[in-house]
């Protein structure tokens, strides 16, 4: 329990009203999670306020709030403590608590193992004592207090774990606890976009060491070459462990891995003790189990019962956690937050177990990966070696991602086949390819890994026999972290749901059926939604061949290991057919002497250009008039170096005028009759473009070429989207500052405009050096809080300015939706293209490709 006057003690704060409850039964840092007697704490930080959801949580329940200004409603019935700052006033109260109790407190740190480490030791030490223990949600800053909370006098140890993530961190800490004891499971390479080297991960470990006293204990792996240098580091008594690292304190060797639990043999001075096991999967997780008898010696508990205690320790969420998945499939959930070290001893362990079994009991080996992240500039190198491992251990290989893709690729390179791998980039592609192209079954052993940002216990989910095993997934409440203080790193960025993509290809699919096939436009970097991704996406749901406008656009997906039919729809230079050539490209052809240039070229590597020939039926842009078509197609019969796969036409208006693109219908059809009679069979016949797909069957022919559709765009008012079309992209950024200006004060470059009152204004770091439009119209609003802000002022080149008077509690950190939707408003493209006099196609596709797209 929380008492109130432990906390006023503890920050020096003061109590605004009268004190109503004195007791809490736990901090609460998110409104979302608020229940009755918690005591909310408003977080004040560089990545956002909480101070705004106030009123949320006493709705919720709670009877108390620690914030730093009152609350602006009735607060009768609620104890409120005022504060400078809320965060300090924590650590303070940690501070102080752990003080007043005189709990031993053991601190696990280091990079990995560190959950593990904490479930071990305190299995080990509760054979004998009192301990209180943080959990998975409980390792952050934040993690102390919450952990804290349920401290009391009969607690004898409290296990901590500190999740180091940026430098000074440790710091921070080690002034606030003060270690019994330190365990280290592990050091390596993790948060490398924060730490710029390994050497920087411990050194920040060695401030933990440094703090010990000589009467504590520090607990090290052997294992570990950074080991050495963290002895000097402390005045305490070290012990060590290590998996077939003689010389260490304790021993573990000859391993034994399965699907259920590893077994090892231990070695302890003279002590041996043999076919011991804990229900981990994976020799690198034998650390912490180590790591726990150390500890426990180091309390009097003997190895043996040390040993026996470790057979009871829990699987933990996303941790090599073993589970029944469909068709009674074999699941591994590593999901927690995987880094290159724990994605190649994942890797290390399918192979190890199937070289335990017989050739007739051999599981199929599937390795699904998402992107990997906090591995700064280390992530393609990073990615590549796993997908080069993958490719010597797994028979199957999926990805999904942008940087996973790169895993994928290293595959391929390094001898996998095509068949084996499979690169999406959504969570229901990922599922249908193990579902409908793998077909899993009882003899597959299934790893899902990936980064925390990647989400892939979304993945597990969707692959449980049993429902009910969701509950045992991390971040399985959607609630992992405070939603206000979560902000990345970027100015501005672009948000893509390629789930969202991959559901608008299955409707096109569906509305076309399954004798037209479906071509995805994926020019101009696919409408500035990324090319590559979503041509791997429209391919796995649907799309059979894909569209794009330059040779330089086509070679981009075909590096990125994309081998699907290309079809290139402006004008391509004679320089480059030979590219073309090599690289199974098709051509848009209408002139009689590139069609000669283009044979030629061919002749001379030996080999077929393939060649969509365009008639222009009325739209007056590329494309031979039908007079002189036939003329074109008779010479083409001499050409032999040329393979006319197709004839194609683009209609004008078909987002507006029916009656023209029949008119346009017709002139083709009117041509293919001659054509067809002169013994022309193309395999494929397209005209239709989005709109002409949705507005008539009659435009499909055997062939849809559909773009802004599926992005979830819609053509036009004329021809909108039918029902459960969704888009695509949103773009955000972020509250960078928050002023009241006096009345009659300027905004903005050239003072186009004035306060007329008093007002709140916010600036946004988001320009038209973005694609954001300055003149001669802007955006004109943008949603804060799940409301309109009015644009003011003129938009700079990397800022711009809005109004927020009308919206309570505006804070830096705070997200802003350009285009998109927060709470129940949303800004579509239609709206912001009918301001701004344009198409939608141009506000999505001026997006500069500097905007980081997620």
């Amino acid at each position: 329990m929380i008492s109130l006057y432990d906390i006023l003690e503890a920050s020096n704060g003061q109590l605004f009203g009268e004190a109503a409850a004195h007791l809490f039964t736990d901090f609460c840092f998110d409104s979302r999670q608020a229940s009755e007697s918690q005591l909310y704490v408003a977080l004040k930080t560089e990545r956002g306020d909480t101070h705004q959801f106030m009123r949320e949580a006493v709705e919720r329940g709670v009877t108390g709030i620690l914030c730093t200004h009152p609350p602006d409603f009735d607060t009768q019935g609620l104890s409120v403590v005022l504060v400078r700052d809320t965060d300090a006033a924590l650590m303070n109260w940690t501070r102080y608590i752990l003080h007043k109790l005189g709990t031993q407190v053991i601190c696990v740190a280091g990079t990995t193992g560190k959950s593990l480490a904490v479930e071990a030791i305190s299995r080990v030490l509760s054979k004998r004592y009192s301990v209180l223990r943080s959990h998975d949600d409980s390792t952050g800053r934040l993690g102390l207090p919450r952990t804290l909370a349920h401290l009391n006098a009969d607690h004898q140890f409290v296990v901590l774990e500190l999740d180091i993530v940026r430098p000074g961190m440790m710091a921070e800490f080690v002034q606030v606890v003060q270690p019994d004891v330190a365990v280290i499971p592990s050091l390596g390479q993790a948060h490398m976009d924060n730490f710029a080297t390994v050497d920087e991960i411990v050194a920040e470990n060695r401030l933990l060491l440094d703090r010990l006293a000589p009467t504590g204990l520090a607990v090290l792996n052997s294992d570990d070459e950074a080991s050495q240098f963290l002895v000097s580091a402390t005045r305490a008594a070290v012990h060590t462990f290590g998996v077939e690292s003689f010389g260490a304190d304790v021993i573990a060797y000859n391993v034994v891995n399965s699907t259920d639990k590893t077994g090892f043999d231990v070695r302890y001075g003279s002590e041996r003790h043999v076919g011991r096991w804990v229900p981990w999967l994976g020799q690198h997780h034998i650390a912490a189990a180590l790591a726990a008898l150390c500890v426990g010696l180091h309390y009097d508990i003997d190895l043996d019962e040390g040993l026996r205690a470790l057979t009871e320790v829990a699987y933990l969420p996303g941790r090599m956690n073993p589970l029944l998945g469909l068709q009674n499939s074999a699941l591994v959930d590593d999901t927690i937050g995987a880094t290159p070290q724990s994605m190649l001893a994942a890797l290390d362990w399918m192979q190890t177990v199937n070289a335990q079994l017989s050739d007739s009991e051999h599981y199929r080996l599937i390795f699904v990966m998402g992107d990997l992240d906090s591995v700064g500039g280390m992530s393609a190198l990073a990615h590549r070696l796993i997908g080069q491992r993958a490719a010597s251990v797994a028979d199957v290989l999926i990805t999904e991602g942008t940087e996973a893709a790169l895993a994928g690729r290293a595959a391929l390179d390094t001898g996998m086949s095509a068949r084996q791998v499979c690169m999406a980039y959504s969570t229901q592609d990922v599922v249908s390819a193990l579902k409908d192209r793998f077909l899993i079954n009882h003899r597959d052993l299934i790893v899902i890994t990936g980064g925390a940002a990647a989400r892939m216990e979304l993945v597990v989910g969707e692959l449980l026999q049993n429902a009910q095993d969701k509950t045992v997934l991390p971040r399985h409440d959607s609630f992992s972290e405070v939603a206000a203080l979560v902000q990345p790193t970027d100015l501005n960025w672009v948000e893509l749901d390629l789930d969202a993509l991959a559901s608008n290809v299955r409707i096109i699919k569906n509305l076309i059926g399954d004798e037209v096939s479906l071509m995805a436009v994926v020019k101009a970097d696919a409408y500035g939604h990324g090319a590559v991704a979503v041509a791997r996406t429209a391919l796995l749901n649907g799309a059979v061949y894909l569209a794009v406008s330059s040779i330089n656009e086509a070679l981009e997906l075909r590096e990125s290991g994309i081998d699907a039919p290309i079809l290139l729809l402006n004008y391509t230079p004679l320089s480059a057919v030979r590219q073309a050539v090599r690289q199974r490209l098709t051509v848009t052809l209408y002139d009689l002497d590139l069609a000669r240039a283009y044979d030629r070229a061919a002749r001379e590597l030996g080999e077929k250009l393939l060649v969509h020939v365009k008639i222009d039926t009325g739209m007056g842009r590329l494309g031979v008039m039908p007079k002189e078509a036939m003329n074109l197609f008779r010479h083409i019969l001499t050409l032999k170096s040329l393979e006319v796969e197709g004839v194609y036409t683009h209609f004008a208006s078909a987002d507006e005028d029916a009656d023209y693109t029949a008119f346009q219908v017709r002139n083709l059809r009117e041509l293919l009759k001659p054509l067809r009679a002169s013994g022309f069979n193309f395999r494929y016949i397209h005209a239709a473009n989005s709109a002409g797909t949705i507005a008539s069957a009659d435009n499909h022919f055997n062939l849809v070429r559909v773009g802004l559709a599926m992005y979830g765009l819609t053509p036009s008012t004329a021809v909108p989207l039918p029902d459960g079309f969704k888009p695509v992209l949103s773009w955000k950024t972020v509250i960078a500052h928050v002023k009241t200006l006096p009345s009659g004060h300027a905004v903005g470059y050239g003072r186009t405009y004035y306060t007329q009152t008093e007002q709140r204004i916010a600036v946004l770091p988001v320009g038209y050096a973005d694609g954001f439009r300055r003149a001669p119209n802007n955006w004109g609003e943008v949603l804060v809080h799940g409301q309109r802000a009015p644009l003011i002022g003129r938009v700079s080149m990397e800022k711009a300015t809005i109004n927020v008077t009308h919206i309570p509690d505006v804070s830096i950190g705070d997200e802003v939706v350009l285009l998109g939707q927060q709470g129940s408003e949303i800004i579509t493209a239609e709206e912001i293209a009918a301001r701004l006099g344009t198409i939608n196609y141009e506000v999505v596709t001026n997006i500069l490709p500097r905007v980081p797209r997620r």
